[in-house]
């Protein structure tokens, strides 16, 4: 990776950093959709924060150890709800989430 592109990287991580509140406010919605669907599988929600349209279901499996079938229910699943791109092979969320969006507790509502 060239220094300007290895740059312009960090920069965006720190605007995605600065905007999470009102990401998560936005996207509420599609937010508490993700969790229903993902339920508590800790190979799902490795899974799902693979899918940046850059990974093959083949290579999210290997690299979140999660079963085929499983993976292959999990996509069918986000895409009947609108939360993936309709992309062939390389599922990607349509609303990008943070690294440690499982791991935090949802806002309740109201």
């Amino acid at each position: 990776m060239d220094q300007n592109t290895e740059l312009l990287s960090e920069i965006r991580d720190l605007l995605r950093i600065i905007a999470e509140p009102t990401l998560d406010k936005r996207d509420q919605k599609q937010r508490a959709m993700l969790r229903e669907v993902v339920g508590k599988g800790k190979f799902a929600a490795k899974a799902v924060l693979l899918m940046d349209g850059s990974r093959s279901q083949r290579v999210i499996c290997k690299e979140a150890g999660i079963d085929s079938g499983n993976l292959s229910r999990l996509v069918k699943s986000l895409r009947s709800q609108g939360l993936v791109e309709s992309e062939l092979d390389k599922p990607k969320l349509v609303n990008p989430i943070p690294s440690d969006f499982f791991e935090r507790s949802p806002i309740p509502n109201g």
